[in-house]
């Protein structure tokens, strides 16, 4: 009989694959599914010693460790309820998650802990270290109870870090919860022998359910490290784990593209025109994708990229490597996954088909383009927005289609095309539709450009904000000792003559309602969401954007 709750996933688990290894971490502790089961029933014990029931809120803030897994399963597990808060929210804002979701537990990491109030935790009935389980504070001493859930029950509530909205609390049951389990199955099956190198947040739901719940369920190892995945240690993480899998988000492999592949195969006028040949850029890649497979360890066979559209370009490359690489479509809303492609499945700019058991349609289509919204219909749908009937209402409808807020198309194969957020459409002065990831995706493609976002600015222009990529940009004024008196002089005459280069380059390659009126240089990293994605709605007013960075600087070229 197949599972239905996350209970009973952890029970099968935990007696099927009882002396493998469910956890490592790097330099650290091995952990079993045994050894996982028993920290499991400690830590539900300690839940109860303060009072906690069925139904009740637990917070989960904490770094990349084993013992997130342990806590996960021991919250829904014990019929109450997780609530993982990404590590890039702020106190204010983690007070306020705690307090929406009325949270009585925190269990927390240490470097985590000091940015929430004393407030807070003040009002919480216990609070436990992440890192061995202990209890920091408890404010209630009185016996708890658990239960078994149901299917039905609510397991895991997570707050989205919008980037037009403030975070809503998405609930997510047990029955789609697990049933995302055979989603993941479906495409890509996992043994007892495969290994996962962790190097996302567990918190976001792309890592929680495809790389925590889907390995635990199979009984396959996944390995942590005990610093941020930056190169100097995810390199040789790479090399000693020897990953058969792996979950990246696009801007990792977009900068490992553009800084180790592309920067090499243009650095000089010779390499450009050679580059520039189809034959020898297939070449070139395919020997550059052997050697970044042997920098993934030699073993990968599922690099899982997801979270946000990857730049054509960094796809061409991972599909003319023959990196085995996969991508996939989805939501927090529907837990995640609705479609994806891994394989000879994979074609450039496509999302692959609607995974199995999983209903996709486009409403409102436009005649000229064929794009319209995508709304699905899932087994993984939330059961609605937490304390917010209304937003729920606005995105589910009566026959259950959740409405995505994405604009998609679908080609004769019924392969999924996101084209941008219906939000972000820019509507042209004669009626047309623009979209502004698409002018993106060409911004990006060029060298020198770290990230980019387009925004409408008043009376209708056009205007791109770039950061440029700084090695990038040093590299190509190497000899400024011939003209300007300091290298920042170099520089600063470069970024401004790039700007005028860059609008002219992407005016080229769009249609003419999609012109570039200006383009910005932003001398700081863009503004972002925890979960990593650009804060859109602050770069649409310039005025806007100079308060936000007031004192910091002239971020403006």
């Amino acid at each position: 009989m197949a599972i239905q709750t996350l209970y009973e996933l952890v029970q099968r688990s935990t007696e099927r694959f009882a002396d493998r290894i469910a956890y490592t971490m790097l330099d650290g502790e091995d952990v079993t599914f045994r050894e996982a089961g028993l920290r499991i029933a400690r830590l539900q014990e300690t839940l109860l010693s303060a009072g906690l029931g069925p139904g009740d809120k637990v917070a989960l803030f904490s770094s990349s460790m084993p013992n997130w897994g342990i806590c996960y399963f021991a919250v829904v597990a014990a019929g109450m309820v997780v609530v993982p808060v990404l590590p890039g929210f702020s106190g204010e804002e983690v007070d306020k998650i705690l307090e929406h979701a009325e949270a009585k537990a925190l269990l927390v990491s240490d470097k985590l802990y000091g940015i929430l109030s004393k407030e807070t935790i003040a009002r919480l009935n216990i609070v436990i270290r992440t890192k061995n389980l202990r209890v920091l504070t408890q404010r209630v001493e009185a016996p708890g109870s658990k239960t078994v859930p149901a299917p039905d029950d609510l397991a895991a509530l997570i707050y989205t870090s919008g980037t037009t909205s403030s975070p809503k609390g998405v609930m997510l049951s047990h029955r789609a919860l697990v049933h995302h389990i055979e989603l993941c199955r479906g495409f890509y099956p996992i043994t007892e022998e495969d290994r996962f190198l962790s190097v996302l947040p567990l918190s976001h739901v792309y890592e929680c359910s495809i790389g925590l719940i889907y390995p635990f369920s199979a009984g396959s190892r996944v390995y942590y490290l005990d610093r941020p995945p930056a190169a100097s240690a995810l390199v040789p993480a790479m090399r000693r784990v020897r990953p058969t899998a792996m979950l990246i988000v696009p801007l990792v492999i977009d900068k490992i593209y553009r800084s180790q592949i592309l920067a090499k195969f243009t650095a000089n006028k010779a390499m450009r025109l050679l580059y520039g040949l189809a034959p020898v850029r297939r070449l070139l890649h395919r020997i550059a994708g052997r050697k970044l497979y042997g920098v993934f360890g030699g073993c990968l066979q599922f690099l899982g990229i997801g979270g946000a559209k990857l730049d054509p370009m960094t796809e061409r490359f991972l599909l003319e490597s023959k990196l085995p690489y996969a991508v996939g479509y989805g939501l927090t809303e529907t837990a995640p996954l609705l479609a994806g492609a891994v394989g000879d499945n994979v074609t450039i700019g496509t999302t692959g088909p609607a995974a199995e058991g999983v209903e996709l349609r486009l409403e409102n289509v436009n005649p000229q383009t064929h794009q319209g919204e995508l709304v699905a219909r899932t087994p993984c749908i939330m059961m609605g927005y937490y304390k917010n009937p209304e937003a729920t209402a606005e995105v589910i409808d009566a026959d259950g289609w959740f409405h995505t807020g994405d604009l998609g198309e679908f080609d004769s194969r019924g392969r999924l095309y996101i084209k941008g957020r219906l939000k972000n459409m820019i509507l042209g002065p004669g009626g047309e539709n623009i979209y502004p990831e698409d002018i993106e995706s060409v911004l990006n493609s060029h060298v020198c450009i770290e990230e980019a976002l387009v925004t409408e600015q008043e009376g209708g222009r056009l205007v791109a904000f770039v950061h440029f990529n700084r090695e990038q940009l040093e590299r190509s004024i190497a000899d400024w000792r011939a003209t300007w008196k300091t290298k920042q002089e170099a520089i600063e005459a470069k970024s401004a003559q790039l700007c005028n280069e860059i609008r002219e380059y992407v005016n080229e390659k769009v249609n003419r309602y999609s012109h570039l009126s200006e383009v910005i240089e932003l001398k700081e990293d863009f503004i972002k969401t925890p979960s990593m994605k650009i804060r859109r709605f602050l770069y649409n007013n310039l005025k806007n954007l100079n308060n936000i960075r007031k004192g910091n600087g002239s971020l403006l070229c």
